[in-house]
């Protein structure tokens, strides 16, 4: 009988499981929000998910039941065949019409919508600079890319401006970040940023993915917080995490979308996504322009809480927003903490490597408008009776 060549796999997993690095799918059942969910069959208060503005358990269910009716559920083909619909269009535009740009774009995913973007901006004989923290999706797309990558130390403008300085013979050059860091919940510089892509001649793209519907006087996300919209020249946005629904896109000029259009292989190559989920997207986006109290609500709450855990004595990294880290280093540490706050019937993911650096495991609480000042408590007493005491 010939040998298994796929036989190395059961002692990479014995070394995942040795390390504490291994992980295992869990089922959800029922609608997702605050809590309590039920997961793996247990009902906890949930602060694992990114439904920043509480509209993931269905807010435009009757919007998503009309295009149902009207359109069917399945594209059945890419947007470039016959897969682009009436709501996709009306999704596109709304989202120009909400950025304060002359056009936008759908992706499946905010993953594709980096991955393409990145790729068709820049290629073999151009550089692209990235934050050491920057999303897997943006590696990705630099890698993908061919371009010779620049990775400059988490927030550190001097570095990436020594890199830019050099006098390299170079095409091109993009500048690419997160807005707000999915980990560790911090701002990238963008004031410098854009300071530094006009200085060098540089594209500037900023991934907003955790900051729409939550910063900024309209909810545009952290340009608009920061005022330097201008100076980034490809927004790119998700539909999955503050409003609630499924999807990426790109907002942008004219040409930039056209370009977009005739050159991001995952748009290009992807069928489109339902329709259904543009008409959730809508609606939810109605929210975010007419219900500026959500995004109030859920900052005033994260500040509720970082004020609490640092008072206990624990490590929030430099959070100033909705998702708040506690670091703690170690992943036997981190999951047997995650654990324990289960057993006090709290979710609370712990995140080890390769989705941050090894070292900087942490459990990562994300906030939702859903969550109550009873909930914050409840998870600051379970938190305190492991720090070993409790504030005031």
């Amino acid at each position: 009988m010939p040998a298994d060549p796929l036989r190395w796999l059961d002692d990479e997993l014995t070394a995942l499981d040795v390390a504490e690095l291994r992980r295992r799918r869990t089922v959800r059942e029922g609608p997702q929000g605050a809590g309590p969910i039920c997961w793996n069959g247990r009902n906890l208060v949930n602060f694992g998910s990114n439904d920043y503005l509480g509209l993931a358990a269905g807010g435009g269910r009757r919007a998503v039941l009309q295009t149902i009716e009207r359109a069917g559920w399945g594209s059945g083909a890419s947007p470039l065949v016959t897969g682009r619909g009436a709501v996709h269009d009306a999704l596109e535009r709304a989202l120009a019409r909400f950025e304060g740009t002359q056009a936008a774009l759908l992706f499946s995913s905010g993953y594709a919508a980096n991955l393409s973007t990145i790729a068709a901006l820049a290629g073999k004989g151009d550089a692209v600079y990235l934050d050491a923290k920057n999303h897997a999706s943006i590696i990705d797309g630099c890698r993908l890319s061919g371009a010779r990558m620049e990775v400059y130390r988490h927030g550190d403008v001097a570095f990436l401006q020594r890199r830019l300085a050099r006098r390299d013979d170079v095409r091109r050059r993009l500048i690419v970040t997160d807005s707000l860091f999915s980990m560790d919940g911090d701002f990238a510089p963008l004031a410098d940023l854009a300071e530094l892509a006009e200085r060098h001649d540089a594209m500037l793209m900023v991934d907003e993915a955790h900051a729409t519907g939550v910063f900024g006087p309209s909810g545009r996300g952290l340009c608009e917080e920061f005022g330097v919209e201008t100076g980034v020249h490809v927004r790119v946005g998700t539909l999955s995490k503050a409003l609630g629904s499924m999807g990426g896109f790109v907002a942008g000029s004219a040409p930039l979308i056209e370009w977009l259009v005739n050159r991001a292989r995952s748009y290009v190559f992807s069928t489109a996504p339902p329709e259904t989920l543009a008409a959730a997207a809508l609606d939810a986006l109605d929210v975010v322009i007419n219900e500026p109290e959500r995004r109030a609500n859920l900052r005033r709450r994260a500040a509720m809480l970082r004020a609490g855990l640092q008072n206990q004595g624990w490590n929030t990294a430099l959070s100033t927003s909705q998702i708040v880290p506690v670091i703690l280093g170690d992943p036997g540490r981190t999951m047997d903490l995650a654990r324990i706050l289960q057993d006090r019937g709290l979710l609370v993911p712990g995140i080890r490597p390769p989705a941050v650096p090894p070292g900087e495991c942490l459990l990562r609480i994300s906030l939702s408008y859903l969550h109550s000042d009873r909930d914050i408590q409840r998870l600051l007493d379970a938190l305190a009776d492991q720090a070993g005491r409790r504030p005031g």
